[in-house]
């Protein structure tokens, strides 16, 4: 009895469930498949297909491999003649991401890191040991694509809205083990969508820091903007005020509530929510002020919540004097911060970074796979069409 395309499909999950080796040969057959689809698009025609369409023909195929989390693949990509060339359209998009946690690891493991489990992450990620000579390499061919998509022109556009946000990680710089700031900055076009426009490895989130993200910014194209959203870090406002006049601030109003939260016990936490749920409720700012007093008054027996209520609200309110349909997603950094979490969870397994430029590279290499994310959206992240609104 002949065997069908679905009783190759249900073998192919028999083993992956049953066989330790499974989960390999079921992406590799899939990851075939699809190449075989894409060339018969790239061709205009399928195999044997007589077609008018047809832009060239089929010419065989060419071992290649592919590494990644469930082991080495092993695949057939296909040749064609008498047309343009096929390359395979998941190879750049996905290992990318994949080539960068490798070069981190393989960087840890010869230059002699002490990171607990290199090898175990090693072996859990491609299945077996790299060379050197596999690290250099693919770390230039990374290194060369981010450097033209971190040094992009931005003048393309103009830009309504930036978002920053950073996080720590720990880099081994010279033979001390430091904590740096990875710094992120993304935008918002006139047109409504979101790019990511910048990250860098410094010292820290001080003034000078963010001070040179701006310039290169300006430097890249970046115009006038109207608002900025962070959170109330000295070295931001700083910056911002220095390099970015003219711009409006918004205070990130979930960093403002996690901060006073902590000026209380445990047994107040609830009521002072409660209270700040009520403060930030109305859409005008002066009810919002005449709230917050109030609110102050209450609480004059904790000082500090008070005082970041008549001191600090009123930059959380910033957002109100811009389109109603724009003030939730520009209310605070939490699309950033999701961002963020993202980057974590690639970052931790590498644990400590053996120097910036791995840092930089592993966290860029995410951020651009986001990016290319983002321009394949059909709907805009703002509707800038009643922005006047």
């Amino acid at each position: 009895m002949a065997v069908t395309g679905i009783d190759k499909i249900g073998d192919l999950l028999h083993e992956a469930f049953y066989n330790h080796d499974g989960l390999r040969r079921l992406l590799e057959s899939a990851v075939n498949a699809g190449m075989r689809e894409e060339t018969a698009l790239h061709l205009g025609a399928a195999e044997h297909e007589r077609s008018n369409e047809r832009q060239g023909y089929r010419n065989g195929t060419k071992p290649r491999k592919l590494k990644t989390r469930v082991g080495e693949l092993k695949l057939s990509v296909p040749q064609v003649r008498g047309c343009e060339p096929y390359h395979p359209s998941m190879f750049a998009c996905w290992q990318r991401s994949e080539r960068a946690l490798l070069v981190a690891c393989g960087e840890m493991y010869f230059q002699g890191v002490s990171t607990r489990n290199v090898q175990n992450v090693l072996q859990e990620m491609c299945g077996l040991q790299i060379s050197s000579a596999t690290v250099s390499r693919v770390a230039a061919e990374l290194d060369e694509k981010l450097l033209a998509f971190h040094d992009r022109r931005l003048d393309h556009t103009g830009w309504k809205y930036l978002m920053l946000d950073a996080r720590y990680e720990k880099v081994r710089v010279g033979d001390k083990v430091i904590s740096q700031a990875v710094l992120v900055t993304m935008g918002f076009t006139l047109e409504g969508k979101r790019e990511m426009l910048d990250w860098r490895v410094a010292d820290s989130e001080s003034e000078q820091s963010w001070g040179e993200v701006f310039r290169s910014l300006k430097d890249r194209g970046l115009g006038t903007v109207e608002l900025v959203v962070s959170d109330a870090h000295s070295g931001i406002r700083a910056a911002i005020s220095r390099h970015l006049q003219g711009a409006s601030w918004q205070r990130c109003a979930v960093h403002y509530k996690r901060e006073m939260g902590r000026k209380v016990g445990y047994k107040k936490l609830k009521e002072l929510n409660r209270d700040l749920k009520t403060v930030f409720m109305p859409e005008q700012k002066a009810e919002c002020i005449l709230r917050a007093e109030e609110m102050a008054v209450k609480w004059e027996n904790t000082p500090a919540v008070a005082a970041m209520l008549r001191e600090g609200l009123e930059d959380c309110l910033t957002v109100l004097t811009f389109p109603t349909h724009h003030r939730k997603r520009l209310k605070s950094t939490n699309l950033l911060e999701n961002i963020m979490k993202r980057l974590k969870k690639r970052t931790k397994v590498v644990g400590v970074f053996p120097n910036r430029a791995s840092c930089h590279r592993l966290v860029g290499s995410q951020l651009l796979e986001l990016h290319e994310q983002w321009q394949t959206e059909t709907k805009d992240y703002f509707n800038m069409e009643y922005a006047g609104t």
